[in-house]
């Protein structure tokens, strides 16, 4: 199996998949609102829709913990038409994975990272992933995602043993 090695997680090494969303974006200072007591940063990530009739979707995740020590990447999924983004609801640790591609992940592309919280990450329209994994506990996320219940919603490329990589650490905390 092929080793594939952990990157630091940053907004430069992640944007060509998605977004980094850890706080508030870059150069968006936002505006005062609730008496002055909260600061709101609006568009903070952007969500495509490129089916006019599918519906945004707010749904819940709730991931079981996994040992990321030899985890394998047999397979990737993606959005074709839909932004998807997910936000830890409470402290968490997980694997993100990433690929671009057409009807194909480009596996020369292949990126993994370990995101925790309080980062969250989205996936542009079409960017192959991997499905949510958790290290750790059990792990709650919002995910946001623009669906309507066809066989668009998410495409799954499984990997033949020779495609086949494993996750190559570090994963401390």
């Amino acid at each position: 199996m092929i080793p594939l090695p952990i990157l630091p997680l940053t907004r430069e090494a992640y944007a060509p998949f998605g977004d980094l969303i850890d706080g508030p974006p870059p150069g968006n200072p936002g505006r005062l609102v609730n008496q002055g007591f909260v600061r709101r940063h609006d568009f903070a990530s952007p969500l495509s829709n490129l089916r006019p009739h599918a519906e945004l979707n707010f749904a819940f995740f709730r991931c079981k913990p996994r040992p990321p020590e030899g985890f394998v990447v047999d397979q990737l999924e993606r959005h074709p038409d839909s932004t998807q983004l997910f936000l830890p609801l409470g402290p968490a640790r997980y694997l993100v994975v990433v690929a671009l591609g057409g009807e194909r992940p480009d596996l020369s592309s292949l990126a993994a990272f370990v995101a925790a919280s309080p980062q969250g990450v989205s996936y542009h329209p079409g960017i192959w992933h991997l499905p949510l994994v958790a290290f750790d506990q059990v792990t709650d996320f919002a995910c946001l995602v623009y669906e309507d219940s066809s066989a668009r919603d998410c495409e799954v490329a499984l990997f033949p043993e020779e495609e086949r990589r494993i996750i190559a650490g570090p994963f401390s905390r």
